[in-house]
């Protein structure tokens, strides 16, 4: 009795008002864009840009329609899921072992190496765009899902490379020792032991970079177009010279996140387990 009332003694009422209110404020204020942006999706043209803005009006699905039959959504949804999704894995595959290396077996150079690869990540991909456009032009790589393939796995690994090796040195190394003295092989090692433990490293490592890939804007746009193109390069093509088409603009963007929020969220537990491994419980 006496804990809890010293714990309601240290939490008034009027200061769990306050942090309620501004909690519901910070969530408001974030999902706002959002928000307006399904409200935007269902409007006419006219009513997109209508001041004041219109908060009550007649649905309409026109957006959708016209976003479809003009641009062929479903292309640029196949090409974000196979440049995104591959590119991913492609990137676990490597991070991986890499990881794993670095995490269990330190060398001298284990650090440098790790600020080396985040120091990559410093440098603007502008400065990087003419040698790789030069590169892609080349090998005839052009407006290929190959060629948005490298460049998503090469941007993404050295953020893939430093969470999990921030995952696997928190797992302690007698596990792994123990299962060395039982007779286990490296295989057994990896598979019985390490990708358990792991498991929610590796989730939330490759959907935080799902993401970035699905969201790569810079190289879709310069990289490839009408074949290879991907909803980022739908999206940038609503922008024209006589201005922003808001209401289709707002349908295409709707469309480009609707897959990739839906994935997240079905994929929330494993995404909350891995960014809260290693933390205090």
């Amino acid at each position: 009795m006496t804990t809890t009332k010293r714990r309601r003694s240290n939490y008034p009422l009027g200061l769990l008002a306050l942090r309620t209110v501004a909690a519901w404020g910070v969530a408001l204020l974030l999902f706002f864009p959002l928000g307006w942006l399904f409200l935007t999706a269902f409007k006419t043209e006219l009513q997109a840009i209508a001041v004041p803005p219109q908060l009550f009006f007649i649905p309409t699905l026109e957006n959708f329609h016209e976003v479809q039959e003009r641009s062929d959504y479903l292309l640029y949804a196949k090409n974000s899921v196979i440049t995104s999704v591959v590119s991913t894995l492609v990137d676990l595959m490597l991070a991986a072992p890499a990881a794993y290396a670095m995490a269990f077996f330190k060398g001298k150079y284990t650090k440098d190496i790790l600020m080396w690869m985040l120091s990559t990540k410093m440098m603007p991909a502008v400065g990087a765009l003419v040698p790789i456009y030069v590169l892609a032009q080349k090998s005839h790589l052009l407006d290929t899902q190959l060629a948005l393939i490298i460049v998503f796995a090469l941007s993404n690994l050295p953020i893939m490379v430093w969470m999990l090796y921030s995952h696997f040195k928190d797992i302690p190394r007698e596990i792994l020792e123990a299962a060395r003295m039982d007779g286990a092989t490296l295989w057994q090692e990896v598979r019985l032991v390490l990708l358990p433990l792991g498991m929610g490293g590796l989730a939330s490592t490759g959907l935080l970079c799902l993401v970035l890939s699905w969201n790569e804007a810079f190289w879709s746009l310069n990289l490839s177009a009408a074949q290879a193109g991907t909803l980022a390069t739908l999206i940038a093509s609503y922008s024209s010279p006589e201005g922003l088409f808001w209401a289709k603009l707002s349908a295409a963007s709707l469309m480009a996140i609707a897959p990739i929020v839906v994935f997240g969220w079905f994929s929330q537990k494993q995404l909350v387990q891995g960014l809260t491994f290693g933390a205090v419980k």
